[in-house]
């Protein structure tokens, strides 16, 4: 017996039919039970059409078949049991519909064709933009797809600067020759135990929340304002030098940024550094503890003698790394510029104790592109130290070798921007492009080879201060996609002229214009009328 699954439109509504084959049913009377193999052999066969829908004469109902309207479905739930099958659930209805069973594949194939009338989100992204969990990929299937644009990626290399993250990452989607020729439940089990946290469950996949409708409204006009000034940051502070009205405070540092005069202070608390009701008194103690502190572990490794450097591997390969990208770090910008510069020593240095700080990590490549805009407002070894700890606390999961925190937030864009713009999204989707991994150093380094230098200042003092939710960092990649879907899209880009095109944006990016645009979007997703998108909403932490 064979079934086809259709999705095709039916007086302007979508409709999802499962029915038996046309020439299955005329043999049905004449077929007998002479098969040892299931009845529930399918056909590997996705129709994708626009046609009414009717039923000729003389055909056989099947107590298996259904029809439903796309609107009526509340989600539907993807399982592995030995072959694929699917359960739906409807809206305000407690019958069960029979299962969907895939026996010869074909299940990817319906899924994407329902993605064209209907955006499938996972329910395991319900903390889109707050969330600091690890999210799966939606299906192992993607997961092994995504490991094959990387492998064929020529621009790959531009990405080569950040040696050792590349490598985690690439490694991570690449594979081995000997995970390909095994099947996909031995190729999860191998994964996850090269990929710690990498979660691939072959009993259940994720379930699909179904979004039918998606009013996003009107994008309101956003304003910027001019930068917080340094009489204004006194005003915020009483006569302890406790700051006040912090929820104000914070909500006009994310307006207007900060005066250069007062970064020096302000980003210590920004970055946590300093606690908001502490006093002056309090701040001076803390840092005289937090000196002290430094210098004990800047000794560790300044007193080392060569003989123990040699017998520590690991502490020798970081320091070689740290020297090769101290020496490449922002070299234009006159802080850092020429030879035996002071300030150069300061990151090396600072860098090489932070090994000690968290040996377990130790040092990225790329974190020195962390570091440099710190040192750069601080002008102080020691503050500059504390605060740039207090950011690798948030960026942490970026330079861990499984790469599960930007491999997170690439899930996490891909399905943002699928509710934001479908159609742009389905356009990246056929350019092999959906998962946005362009974006990748975007979100390793939070934007800093994409700004000039004091545009990075600005963007990330905005985004410290928490507002208007966590994860804003999402909002901004949305806001410089949208700002380039029309060339992208006119001009037809295909997979290597995206990548390339992205690339190309480096220092040509207008922060305030980004600022302006990510804020209206995020504005717009807060009066979101899309039911389903609630779950979108609840987690901006309006």
């Amino acid at each position: 017996m064979y079934f086809i699954a259709s999705v095709f439109l039916q007086d302007s509504s979508s409709v999802m039919e499962w029915a038996q084959s046309p020439g299955d049913r005329s043999q049905q009377l004449l077929e007998t039970q002479q098969s040892y193999e299931t009845e529930w052999d399918m056909i590997n066969a996705v129709s994708f059409k626009k046609r009414p829908c009717s039923n000729g004469e003389g055909e056989f109902p099947s107590r298996w078949a259904f029809t439903f309207s796309v609107c009526d479905l509340r989600s539907l739930t993807v399982k592995e049991e030995g072959w694929t099958f699917l359960l739906f659930k409807l809206k305000e209805s407690s019958t069960s519909l029979p299962a969907l069973h895939f026996h010869q594949g074909g299940s990817r194939e319906f899924l994407d064709s329902l993605r064209k009338f209907a955006l499938l989100t996972s329910k395991f992204i319900k903390q889109l933009l707050d969330s600091k969990s690890c999210h799966t990929f939606e299906s192992f299937d993607d997961f092994l797809y995504l490991q094959q644009k990387f492998r064929k990626d020529p621009y790959v290399t531009t990405l080569g600067s950040f040696s050792k993250v590349t490598n985690y990452i690439f490694d991570a989607f690449r594979g081995t020759e000997e995970q390909h020729q095994r099947p996909p439940e031995e190729v999860a089990d191998l994964l996850g135990e090269v990929i710690p946290g990498l979660e691939i469950n072959q009993q259940e996949e994720p379930g699909f929340e179904v979004i039918t409708r998606i009013d996003l409204g009107t994008r309101p006009q956003v304003t910027r304002r001019e930068p917080l000034s340094a009489e204004y940051w006194i005003k915020h502070q009483d006569a302890e030098g406790r700051m006040i009205r912090i929820p104000h405070l914070k909500q006009t540092i994310f307006k207007g940024g900060l005066c250069h005069a007062i970064r020096k202070e302000a980003w210590k608390f920004l970055l946590g550094y300093f606690p908001w009701n502490s006093t002056l008194e309090e701040r001076k103690a803390l840092q005289r503890n937090k000196t002290d502190e430094y210098f004990r572990m800047k000794l560790q490794w300044k007193s080392l003698s060569e003989e123990q450097e040699k017998r520590n591997s690991r502490l020798r390969d970081y320091r070689s790394l740290i020297e090769k990208d101290v020496n490449r770090t922002d070299r234009t910008n006159r802080f850092y510029e020429g030879i035996d510069n002071p300030s150069l020593v300061l990151l090396h240095d600072i860098l090489m104790t932070y090994c000690m700080y968290d040996f377990d990590l130790g040092y990225v490549q790329g974190m020195s592109d962390l570091l440099s805009p710190i040192l750069f407002v601080m002008e102080n070894e020691v503050d500059a130290f504390w605060c740039f700890v207090s950011f690798m606390d948030q960026m942490h999961q970026n330079f861990e070798e499984p790469m599960q925190g930007v491999k997170t937030q690439l899930i996490q864009l891909s399905t943002l921007l699928r509710l934001l713009d479908l159609a742009f999204w389905n356009y990246l989707e056929s350019q092999d492009s959906g998962y946005l991994y362009f974006c990748f150093r975007w979100l390793l380094i939070r934007f800093k080879r994409e700004l000039s230098f004091q545009d990075v200042l600005r963007l990330w003092e905005v985004m410290w201060t928490g507002l208007p939710c966590q994860n804003f960092h999402l909002l901004i990649c949305c806001a410089i996609l949208d700002s380039e879907k029309q060339k992208i899209m006119e001009e037809n880009y295909g997979f290597n002229e995206i990548l390339k095109h992205i690339n190309e944006l480096s220092m040509k990016l207008d922060v305030e214009e980004i600022l302006q645009k990510a804020e209206g979007i995020c504005l717009q997703v807060r009066g979101c009328k899309v039911r389903s998108a609630a779950h979108t909403h609840n987690s901006l932490t309006f």
